[in-house]
């Protein structure tokens, strides 16, 4: 029952979808058919497990129907890297290319060039730094992703990560499968969560969601943005503002990663950095891998530096076999899942069609949904 409400909830946002004004030069639509492709990962045998299961390659945003039915040409695949990869056959005279951060299309500025008739680029949820943004706004290309469709999602899973962390979970669950029982060694690092220093870098929609979550808990909340929160979200939450990223980090407990990836925190997150942390300390990271030295974080881990490091974002994804984060100890770390929940997946499937209904009209998205406009990048990617 629940699932169907969800679903008559993403409907109706389609259906009440207002028009606006003319969309940008980049894309007033010329009358005629249009070739869109969709990258998305394959559901295979658990596609059919679920009617609500659209995000995948099979359920293709439940998009094909509507779609074909006004005579547009509709591509999906998974198949996205390599020189001779399904994806770059159609790069040449597609004209809309749909991702998402759970098997993200890299639209590389070489790709961009190839592109000829590319107007528009869709990301199925929320960050669209698989694209060379810089590259796009050179090209006159439109970005926009379905803003707010799956914060909750993202916060819940990232409560769950502190908790798993903070209770050592991991090592009791691998006990039970294993056949063993050895109290001992769960508790020896099991602690509450109550009266810990959690720190989040970014307060965003994700981070304000989280840091909501928390204030039950009675934990000492910090936050680190370039934007200081509403006061009377301050006041209910209890987060105190933390000007200084590198005064904030050593206070913490646990530190949350709740910002984009760009060119200023790539890497961000490196051996120096690392060094300056709480000896023990735990941290989540949902928003993207690269954030992160890849090495710096299994070294720390190895040496105990870093207690436990949880999240589900690699670089690249999917994660390579040999990627050192899959073997570092003190690892909770899952595929890219936790911003593609059933729910998440019809808020986003709902909010691409209503872009494309809006594209197809020549009319302006939500605000809140560009990243590239105009040749401009969105404030958090600038």
């Amino acid at each position: 029952m629940a699932m169907k409400q969800v679903a008559c909830s993403a409907i109706k946002a389609v259906a009440n979808s207002g028009s606006s004004s003319v969309l940008t030069r980049q894309l007033h639509v010329s009358p005629g058919s249009k070739k869109i492709v969709g990258v998305f990962y394959k559901a295979n045998e658990y596609f059919t497990k679920n009617p609500n299961f659209v995000g995948c390659v099979e359920g293709a945003l439940g998009l094909r129907q509507w779609l074909e039915s006004q005579g547009h040409q509709y591509i999906v695949t998974d198949d996205k890297d390599g020189p001779d990869c399904e994806l770059d056959k159609h790069i040449p005279d597609l004209h809309v290319l749909i991702s998402t951060p759970f098997h993200p299309a890299y639209v590389t500025a070489e790709r961009i060039k190839k592109a000829k008739n590319l107007q528009l680029l869709l990301t199925a949820g929320i960050g669209s730094d698989h694209v060379d943004l810089k590259a796009a706004a050179e090209a006159g290309l439109t970005v926009a992703e379905v803003t707010g469709s799956n914060v909750v999602s993202v916060a819940e899973d990232e409560l769950m990560r502190i908790l798993i962390l903070v209770r050592n979970f991991l090592p009791g669950h691998h006990q039970v499968i294993s056949g063993d029982w050895n109290v001992a060694g769960i508790a020896y690092r099991a602690y509450d969560l109550e009266g810990k220093t959690v720190g989040t870098i970014g307060a965003g929609r994700i981070g304000k969601l989280l840091l909501q979550r928390l204030k039950p808990f009675n934990c000492n909340l910090l936050y680190h943005d370039r934007l200081k929160m509403d006061p009377e979200l301050e006041k209910q939450t209890g987060a105190k503002f933390e000007e200084d990223l590198d005064a904030m980090l050593p206070k913490c407990d646990i530190i949350v990663v709740n910002m984009p990836l760009t060119e200023k925190t790539r890497g961000m997150f490196d051996k120096h950095r690392i060094a300056k942390l709480k000896k023990g300390v735990l941290i989540v990271n949902n928003a993207r891998g690269a954030i992160m030295d890849t090495q710096a974080v299994a070294d720390a881990c190895s040496s105990g530096h870093i207690a436990g490091y949880s999240g589900d974002v690699w670089f690249p994804q999917p994660a390579p076999k040999d990627h050192p984060w899959r073997y570092m100890p003190n690892q909770a770390m899952t595929p890219h899942i936790s911003g593609t929940t059933i729910d998440a997946q019809l808020r986003y499937a709902a909010g691409v069609k209503d872009m494309l209904e809006r594209y197809f009209k020549g009319e302006e998205f939500p605000v809140q949904h560009y990243i590239v406009k105009e040749g401009e990048l969105a404030p958090q990617y600038r």
